[in-house]
């Protein structure tokens, strides 16, 4: 993790608190080292102060969103305020810390921060998968898979797709087994990950959770 503060002893000291607890901590001068800094292939977070010269902790805030990096911000500061501190939980912020405050509460934050971090970089790679399995499909197989997300039939799909709907049924279970989908619920939760739509008329929606269990019962024995 990293604590970027342009005072020197205050950087010092939550360094040592932060070891005390068996982390690895960077210490960073200045957002724009913290930027510049190699970032661990790893659970993470950044405990960052609010003013500093050149680039702010806010400055630095939009500037990780902007490169798409999602690490959690632990902002601290001598000088917060109500408005900077909801401008900065609506960017995305973990906490907004004053300072003094107590050592515990920050180590509570940073615990918290980390295994955000570790959630979304498992929901990341679990998506990476996804995304390769739903690579391997052939044209005719995602096809399918759209339909069969909306909702339809086999014997529907197949007249849609102007075939028979024993063709239909090897290109599900083929589209099922290639992304490891043990049910049409599954199959859903998968396609929403995502991002899949249904796409295929206008009456085409955005897949969520709320159809699910309509869907289950619907299809769980066609």
């Amino acid at each position: 993790m990293f604590i970027v503060d342009d005072d020197a002893a205050i950087r010092d000291a939550l360094g040592s608190l932060i070891r005390s607890v068996g982390l690895d901590v960077r210490l960073c001068a200045s957002a724009q080292e913290f930027l510049g800094t190699p970032k661990p292939d790893a659970p993470t977070c950044v405990v960052l102060d609010v003013r500093m010269p050149g680039l702010s902790g806010l400055d630095c805030q939009r500037e990780l969103a902007a490169s798409g990096f999602g690490i959690p911000i632990i902002f601290m500061t001598a000088h917060g305020d109500i408005p900077m501190s909801v401008r900065a939980m609506k960017d995305g912020a973990m906490d907004f810390m004053i300072k003094p405050f107590r050592d515990q509460d920050l180590l509570d934050a940073v615990q918290q921060a980390l295994e955000r971090d570790r959630r979304r970089r498992d929901e990341e790679r679990d998506t990476a998968v996804l995304r390769e399995r739903f690579a391997s499909l052939t044209a005719r197989e995602r096809e399918v898979l759209e339909w069969v997300i909306g909702g339809r039939l086999n014997k529907q799909i197949a007249y849609e797709l102007g075939t028979s709907e024993i063709t239909i049924k090897v290109h599900r279970g083929r589209l099922m087994r290639k992304m490891g989908a043990d049910s049409i619920v599954e199959l859903v939760r998968m396609a929403g990950r995502l991002g899949i739509t249904r796409g295929r008329d206008d009456r085409s929606t955005r897949i969520t959770c709320d159809t699910l269990c309509c869907m289950s019962i619907v299809l769980s024995n066609n």
